[in-house]
């Protein structure tokens, strides 16, 4: 593989380890790996692949995917990625410190899925000679180190990570790791069959073991490694843009290459993954990056997880902007369709008050018209004789429209009285 960060150290062991990476539903333009389509700001059509991508070995990595998911429009990461350091048996074994956030996000949605590179042995950077290596592997195939990964299993189991995808013994083809197959292939099927036996006999887990080499001839054939179909549940591979091969049909086609590996698995019913890729020996590689997504989306891996650092990433890497474009634009959430609003019902409009007509609060009642007064005939006399007014009272009903005011009064009327002259 290439040369990544050294993140196999002791002092990783007291570092608390944190989520890397978690992945959503891969979309990108379905195309043939070995044709141009140019789609990629296409808007991505739905996946079967659970993707993620490397951010980080501790709980900077929680952080980091957060932020990675939103760089992709808030497509939505399920697939947490990390690795076990493999400098003591202490740290393969697992130490719950550095388990527990992985476990923790893993337990918060039922989609998600955590990927965990196992080393098969300790000292796994040091460079040991292929001789060291070969008497390793062996006391290994023996049983020898069993009881580590039966500790390994038991605690994920506890912690809730039952059904963690195990990288067991990554890239054993190559010569980077003290794991590797090549000194003595047959001790190290024999001991990667007695690893996957004791961690599966942990009652409660449900681990998928993946079986994960180098792209390419590198060191041996990987297939010369693989240890049976009863011991692995995913044929893996991680690929960089690299040698072998100058282009990505080279990549394909290579002998123990992409294809190789598609048609290996097929036979055999597996399920494939892409635990490493990523951008490598030819920099900032736009043409590379579209065609393995459009590889990836044709193939339909189980889960596949970018190498986000430099050189080999896209959204931590600013030396590869083209690329990171491609990426994102294939990545990316797509937008929404438009809906029809729902109607909306108008808001009730109330009348506006009006003033109620004026109510006399004490009707006045109508005033009958008062009736004329009898003409008072005329008393017979001539112009001797002489009339004298004179005072009497005669009372007067106004009970009908002077009551409600002078009810009870008495009125004088002056009428004259006709008096004759004595002759």
């Amino acid at each position: 593989m290439p040369q990544r960060h050294r993140l196999i150290h002791s002092c990783i062991a007291t570092v608390a380890a944190g989520l890397l990476v978690s992945g959503g539903l891969l979309g990108t333009a379905a195309a043939s790996a070995a044709e141009d389509t140019g789609g990629a700001d296409a808007a991505p059509p739905p996946s079967a692949t659970a993707v993620g991508a490397y951010l980080h070995y501790g709980p900077t990595g929680i952080e980091r995917m957060a932020e990675l998911s939103d760089w992709l429009g808030g497509r939505e990461l399920t697939v947490a990625h990390t690795y076990l350091p493999g400098d003591v048996w202490t740290n393969i074994e697992g130490r719950r410190e550095f388990l527990r956030p992985w476990a923790e996000w893993r337990s918060g949605a039922e989609e998600r899925m955590f990927v965990l590179n196992v080393p098969m042995l300790d000292r796994n950077e040091d460079r040991l000679p292929d001789a060291a290596v070969a008497r390793l592997l062996q006391a290994g195939a023996r049983g020898q180190y069993d009881h580590h990964y039966r500790t390994l299993a038991s605690r994920l189991v506890d912690l809730g990570a039952r059904d963690t995808v195990i990288v067991l013994g990554w890239e054993m083809n190559g010569t980077t790791y003290t794991h590797r197959c090549g000194p003595d292939p047959a001790a190290w099927r024999a001991y990667f069959r007695s690893i996957v036996t004791a961690m599966r006999s942990v009652p409660g887990q449900e681990f998928r073991f993946d079986f994960a080499p180098n792209r390419g001839l590198d060191a041996v054939p990987w297939t010369e490694c693989y240890p049976g179909d009863d011991v692995v549940d995913i044929i893996g591979m991680d690929s960089y843009d690299q040698a072998p091969g100058r282009s990505f049909d080279d990549q394909v086609n290579t002998p123990y290459g992409l294809q190789h590996q598609v048609d290996f698995a097929a036979e055999r019913g597996k399920a494939i993954s892409y635990p490493e890729w990523g951008l490598f020996r030819n920099g900032d590689n736009a043409e590379y990056m579209r065609r393995m997504l459009e590889w990836i989306d044709l193939h339909q891996p189980l889960y596949q997880t970018i190498t986000d650092y430099c050189p080999h990433g896209v959204w931590q890497c600013g030396s590869n902007p083209e690329s990171s474009a491609v990426y994102r634009a294939a990545m990316s959430a797509a937008p929404e369709e438009p809906t029809e609003p729902d109607p909306v019902e108008p808001d009730p409009v109330e009348p506006e008050p009006t003033e109620p007509d004026p109510v006399d609060p004490d009707p006045v009642p109508e005033i009958p018209e008062i009736p004329e007064m009898p003409e008072i005939p005329e008393f017979p006399g001539t112009g001797d004789d002489w009339v004298e007014p004179a005072e009497w009272c005669a009372p007067v009903d106004l009970a009908d429209w002077l009551a409600p005011w002078l009810s009870g009064q008495r009125f004088c009327l002056t009428v004259p009285t006709v008096h004759r002259r004595p002759s």
